[in-house]
This record gives structure tokens, sequence and C-alpha cells, in this order.
């Protein structure tokens, strides 16, 4: 299945209603510079559909995410795509990244994945729409609900950030592990 996704071809995103931030298929496009503007996109749809509804009054967005891959705390596109995404809101994005080799304490991953993984057995992986319909399907006992759909945008691998570029986030370092642990604040309009 992981073939599937690192072919030129849509991308989907999965988003679940209870979580706040939702977290992406990670090891479908880890490692990948270019995937990062695709996690951001993916929040950026979330934001939109389902977390304005529910978090109306929210100043600010909290993101949780591994401390590698295309989120990683070192990935420069990362980092510019969430200014774009602070700057377009006009709210404070804070992330915090799980210590490296800490994926498993990804609450997330154990409430999502298994029972994705769960509902996948069996059932050939052919097309998107194969994939779309069973992470819909998917349900727990406990309420969780699933959605999901196409993310059709093309996205460009080895984008290069420079050194000038990321200067231009406005990032604060918190104090206690700022690598891990940072906000990225909206940058002030022109002509204000």
């Amino acid at each position: 299945m992981q073939d599937l996704f690192l072919l030129n071809s849509p991308y989907y995103y999965v988003n679940h209603y209870f979580q706040f931030v939702h977290y992406l298929l990670r090891n479908l496009y880890r490692g990948v510079n270019g995937y990062a503007e695709f996690a951001v996109n993916s929040i950026r749809t979330w934001w939109i559909k389902v977390g304005t509804g529910l978090y109306p009054e929210a100043g600010k967005i909290l993101i949780t995410a591994d401390c590698g891959g295309s989120n990683g705390y070192r990935v420069r596109l990362w980092k510019t795509e969430l200014q774009k995404l602070a700057n377009e809101f006009r709210k404070t994005v804070h992330v915090s990244h799980y210590p490296p080799g800490t994926g498993k304490w990804n609450k997330i991953e154990h409430r999502m994945f298994s029972f994705i993984s769960q509902n996948w057995r069996g059932q050939p992986l052919k097309d998107y729409t194969t994939i779309i319909s069973l992470i819909c399907h998917t349900t727990t006992d406990e309420g969780l609900e699933i959605s999901a759909e196409l993310d059709e945008n093309v996205y460009e691998k080895g984008i290069k950030i420079s050194d000038d570029s990321l200067k231009s986030v406005n990032l604060y370092k918190y104090k206690f592990h700022g690598d891990w642990n940072y906000k990225i604040s909206p940058q002030k309009q022109t002509g204000q």
C-alpha cells in the first residue's frame, strides 16, 4: 500500500470529529520533504471543515506531531507552510513534537489507525475510492467516527527552503525543548 501513495497521484487526508487536530497517515509520506505541504494542507482542510465548527472561539491552534518525517522538527518546509497557515487564519500555531522514538505515545494513532487496519483486513486496496470508503466505514464501540476525502492537489517534491525564508518565519521556541515545542505567530499584514 505504501507504494500506492508514493506515485505522482492524489493524496487523501483523514480526520475525525473528536480530536482538535487530526494526525495524518504519517507512514505514507514519511521522509519526503514535499509532503510537508500535504500535511499542512490537511490541517488547513480539517480546520475549515471541522475545527471552526467545533472550536469557533479558538484563538490558536495546537498541533502534536512526531519528530521525524515530513512534519519533523527539523523540516524547514513544515515551518514555512505553518507560517502560511498562521497568516491565513490569523491564529498562532503551537507545535509540540513527540521526542524521537516515542511516536507510540501518539493517542490518535492508538485510537484510530489500529481500527482502520482492522477494518482493511483482507480487502484489496485497489484504488482511492476503496481506501477512502474503508476508512470512512471504520467505527469503534466508543464512538470513533472517521471521515476522509481525496486531496487532488499536486505537491512538489524536494522543495528547498533558504536560510532567509526560514528566518522570516515568526517562530518562538519555548524554554523546554524549544526545538520540539514552539509557536508560529501570524506575520504582520502589509499596510499595517
